[in-house]
């Protein structure tokens, strides 16, 4: 009977056994303690409803402004534990066939997790699952010092049902919500913003300077000039008034201008003078008492008393309208050398004005 009792026993520890385990595998596959699911929250928010739907009673409206308070903000940046009680214990657990959960780890526990995940340098390479950077997103560390986001965690424990590192493997681990990967970002939005403002500074300045100092380069030396010598025809160009109407105006006036001063021209050279003023003309040139060509420099007749001899010709006089008397010959020839007059308006090489000769025979 003993022996059967025994045997009995045995039976039923088996039984219990494989009871407690099988109750702890299903217990791991439904995943009832995800670390992102935080199922405290959900609790809370579901008897929050209800008492809300207890609560509710109609609103009358008076028409008077009533005080709304604001809701106090939450410290965006605070570091918290989601899951910071320990799963209950399963059967298997309370039974010893396996080991119980790790207890809560404390504070500096989590700062020696923390460092150590600097030191690899998790915040600052992107999320092992998504494989992209983590930005502002929240982020999560687990107590085997491993980072990701905290939506990638949570789509990859409901994608294998499981509660393990998806990088070391490790089961039961800790989460807590940490900010280095948004603090990280910040800082380097805020470099970027930096570098990006002194080199407008710099490409501004030095602009400048090569609107200013002229390169030592040969090329670029010739550029600069040709483009500062642009600039300042233009500048010219603008300075100027391009109205057409007044352009033609003006070049109106000057027209009219130079018809009336070859009116006047033609007046004082067209017309022939009479013996009479030629007389007039011819007294003044006595007058003046010039005894030499001015253009030669050659007395214009033989000293007093002197005859010509048979072989040489007398000198022509050439007697001037303005009283003036030169050789005949140098007065063609001055006539031939000005190139820019043409008769009848030559001018007198003394006077300068328009003239009308007549010869006279020493």
């Amino acid at each position: 009977m003993l022996k059967n009792k025994g045997h009995s026993s045995k039976k039923d520890n088996l039984a219990v056994n494989a009871v407690a385990l099988q109750d702890h595998i299903l217990h791991d596959l439904q995943l009832r303690n995800l670390s992102v699911a935080d199922h405290s929250k959900t609790q809370v928010q579901k008897k929050e409803n209800k008492s809300l739907k207890r609560d509710t009673k109609a609103i009358i409206d008076t028409g008077l402004k009533k005080t709304t308070q604001c809701p106090k903000l939450e410290d965006s940046e605070k570091e918290y534990v989601l899951d910071p009680k320990p799963p209950p214990l399963t059967l298997a657990q309370k039974l010893g066939l396996i080991g119980p959960p790790p207890p809560p780890l404390s504070s500096d526990e989590w700062e020696k997790v923390k460092q150590r995940s600097l030191l690899q340098g998790d915040s600052v390479q992107p999320c092992p699952i998504c494989k992209e950077e983590f930005e502002l997103r929240p982020q999560v560390l687990l107590s085997c010092s491993h980072v990701f986001h905290k939506a990638c965690l949570q789509a990859f424990e409901k994608f294998t049902n499981k509660k393990t590192c998806p990088l070391c493997r490790k089961n039961q681990y800790q989460t807590r919500v940490i900010h280095d990967g948004a603090r990280l970002f910040r800082i380097k939005c805020a470099t970027r913003i930096q570098a990006y403002w002194r080199g407008y500074v710099v490409r501004k300045w030095y602009r400048n300077l090569r609107k200013t100092v002229p390169p030592t380069d040969a090329k670029l030396r010739k550029k600069f000039f040709e483009k500062k010598f642009t600039e300042i025809s233009h500048r010219i160009l603008c300075s100027y008034n391009t109205n057409i109407e007044e352009l033609f105006a003006e070049i109106d006036q000057c027209l009219a201008i130079n018809r009336s001063v070859l009116q006047q021209l033609e007046e004082k050279c067209g017309h022939e003078i009479t013996e009479e003023e030629w007389e007039k003309i011819q007294v003044q040139a006595l007058r003046r008492e010039t005894h030499e060509c001015s253009i030669c420099l050659a007395p214009l007749s033989p000293a007093g008393g002197q005859r010509v001899g048979a072989g040489r010709r007398s000198r022509e006089m050439a007697l001037l309208s303005c009283s003036h008397v030169f050789h005949h010959a140098c007065l063609l020839a001055l006539e031939e050398f000005s190139v820019g007059d043409r008769p009848p308006f030559h001018a007198c090489p003394l006077c300068r004005s328009c003239y009308q000769k007549k010869i006279l025979e020493c």
